[in-house]
């Protein structure tokens, strides 16, 4: 007799069959900005026609991973929700091994460079950046690091940091759906940086503070002089890189 089925395989074959394929790959990737995409915008960055990607993109809505809204004549694209950067961000740490490929130009060598040093990854600030503001709120007392860096729980913030983020004019009201803190691995570094609600909170201030600004249409970010000396004040990081 044939063993039973496992429930929730075929819904995880389903999902896995998504994502494993290129155009689709690139299109989820790039909508780790945390913005909305129009559908040609993303086409033009998998390299595909629009029509191609229409097709694409219209499954990964079926299958729950893009939400999408109409103006107009504009198709617009996003992420579901946090949990599907969550999945996508980790699938990308596996998937780049250490070191990763060599790029084959400078402008790709130059854009690796760009996402190592600061990103977003989804609503919150990863690279470099993140890593270190992460690790100056932890040494301020601001977050309190579990010492098993692979717990879910790895990062809490504490007392202090909630009076952080009132005085920052960024208070972090309760949230049934999202933690109000998470440690996510990022890709680049290896360690974990801020997530969570908290973490959504610091990088919309940041960026509504001018404290950092986008690179280009990529997710790069780079910190701004006022951005450097409010990260000094605020945490005392002396340099970012």
């Amino acid at each position: 007799m044939a063993a039973p089925k496992e429930p929730g395989a075929p819904r995880l074959a389903a999902l896995a069959s998504l994502i494993a394929d290129e155009t689709r790959a690139a299109c989820l990737l790039a909508l780790l900005d945390g913005r909305a995409w129009t559908a040609g915008e993303l086409a033009r960055h998998a390299g595909v026609a629009a029509s191609t990607a229409s097709e694409h993109l219209g499954k990964l809505v079926a299958g729950g991973l893009l939400a999408e809204e109409r103006q107009g004549r504009h198709r617009y694209l996003r992420l579901a929700d946090a949990q599907v950067a969550q999945l996508l961000e980790g699938l990308a740490g596996y998937a780049v091994p250490d070191g990763g490929e060599r790029p084959p130009t400078l402008r790709a060598a130059s854009a690796r460079t760009a996402m190592a040093r600061g990103r977003t990854c989804y609503d919150h600030l990863a690279g470099r950046l993140g890593i270190t503001v992460t690790d100056a709120m932890v040494e301020r007392g601001l977050l309190s690091a579990d010492s098993d860096p692979s717990a879910p729980s790895a990062l809490a913030l504490t007392d202090a940091g909630h009076g952080w983020f009132r005085a920052l004019g960024s208070p972090l009201e309760p949230g049934p759906r999202r933690p109000l803190t998470r440690g996510c691995l990022d890709w680049t570094e290896r360690r974990l940086h801020l997530a969570g609600r908290a973490g959504a909170a610091l990088c919309a201030h940041a960026f509504g503070a001018g404290w950092v600004e986008r690179i280009g249409s990529e997710r790069a970010v780079r910190v701004t002089g006022a951005g450097e000396r409010a990260l000094r004040a605020e945490l005392g990081v002396a340099e970012v890189w």
